[in-house]
């Protein structure tokens, strides 16, 4: 079995990470992990969370990879008991001193985090040793390394690495630019991510004229990161070791992870069902494309991918569809919608679910007190459309554009 592994910014991601297809959740309660700009679970939504996912028989484990200083652990003595009382399955930790807190205060399992920068066999068993049972990968390895690494581990060590998502330009993530131009420390979870800022260079004696940063054949646009995406590949990530595959994106939308997750869950489902035969389907890369993203990259996979490869020249986002909104009911011939994005009666949309997607046209368009209406344009109001099939309340609205 391979594990698909997904984030949640709060408890509705949860639920809908699960219902499309992960098989494990990674989130942050409201102190010591790296997410500050997620929601993150109070500890009444964190109970209610691990209930949901373990009634499917699911996983949840939770974020305690702060790096800190003297006084940012205090109250984790108790916060640990907690979580093990809840029954999470496992913690991700990067620091010794809380390692050794986890240890000290519970059983829980724990993970080492990619901000631990575990390049190596001799990094892991050193962890594993003292009690580790999973390694996430620095993010600069190639499928090679990976293949020595678990070559050379116990083989109940499972290793973790990220398969797509937002990548830092800082090694494993360990940053100090955003505290250093900002005041809000990455390594406590606040990154004010500075480096997709958009830099000018100004020589000393012509204030007011700006020279742009770019790409060149000599060099690189500063540290602005391309995108990881890894579904053209995701067999040979299997096939190196990777018993977890991980999506980055805790302060992504529902919408975002549910499509993210149909595309993955796809491909690895079709690679174990028949590994010897598997074939890569352009319809999953054509799905990871209908979300937002900056250009994508295929990391450090490959090998150094060098300055083109890892850096893009613009933080722009682009995407394929048009995110318009949340299904909330199908209930006598018609479809309720909590809209996100304007809709226009005659628009052709698609609605896709958990395991099934179709074609949608707005036909009878109206308002909350059912009034026919041209266009819908308020957000978070709720329109309706005819419709005559089966929808649950986790579908989604989107406009393909591209």
């Amino acid at each position: 079995m391979i594990e698909l592994l997904a984030p949640a910014g709060d408890l509705n991601r949860l639920k809908i990470a699960i219902d499309y297809g992960a098989d494990a959740i990674y989130l942050g309660g409201m102190s010591f992990g790296l997410r500050k700009g997620a929601t993150n679970f109070t500890r009444e939504e964190m109970i209610e969370g691990v209930k949901y996912a373990h009634e499917r028989n699911k996983k949840v484990y939770v974020t305690l990879n702060i790096i800190p200083h003297e006084g940012d652990t205090d109250g984790i003595e108790e916060y640990i008991v907690f979580l093990e009382d809840i029954g999470v399955d496992a913690v991700i930790v990067s620091d010794p001193g809380i390692f050794n807190k986890v240890k000290k205060y519970s059983n829980l399992e724990i993970h080492i985090s990619t901000q631990g920068s575990v390049t190596n066999a001799a990094t892991a068993n050193f962890w594993y040793e003292l009690g580790a049972k999973r390694i996430v990968l620095a993010r600069e390895l190639s499928l090679d390394e990976i293949k020595k690494i678990r070559e050379n581990i116990p083989d109940d060590m499972d290793l973790e690495a990220f398969c797509h998502g937002a990548m830092c330009m800082s090694y494993s993530g360990r940053c100090l630019i955003s505290s250093y131009m900002t005041g809000r420390d990455a390594n406590l979870g606040d990154c004010a991510h500075p480096c997709r800022y958009k830099y000018y260079l100004m020589e000393e004696k012509r204030p007011g004229e700006y020279f742009p940063i770019e790409e060149t054949e000599g060099g690189t646009y500063l540290m602005n990161s391309r995108d990881l995406k890894t579904i053209t590949f995701i067999d040979k990530l299997i096939e190196a070791g990777i018993y977890s595959l991980k999506i980055e994106g805790r302060i992504k939308s529902a919408f975002y992870i549910a499509t993210i997750l149909r595309a993955y869950r796809s491909a690895i489902d079709a690679y174990m069902a028949d590994p010897e035969n598997y074939k890569f389907d352009e319809i999953w890369d054509r799905e990871v494309l209908m979300t937002s993203h900056r250009p994508f990259t295929d990391g450090f996979f490959f090998g150094n991918p060098g300055g083109e490869g890892q850096f893009s020249k613009s933080s722009a986002y682009t995407s394929m569809s048009q995110y318009k909104g949340d299904v909330v009911k199908s209930e006598d011939g018609r479809l309720y919608i909590n809209l996100k994005n304007g809709i226009n009666e005659g628009d052709e949309l698609e609605m896709i679910g958990p395991k099934s997607s179709c074609d949608l046209k707005v036909c009878d368009l109206r308002d909350e007190k059912f009034k026919q209406v041209e266009r819908a344009n308020i957000p978070n109001s709720i329109y309706s459309i005819k419709y005559d099939g089966e929808a649950e309340n986790n579908f989604f609205i989107r406009k393909v554009v591209k």
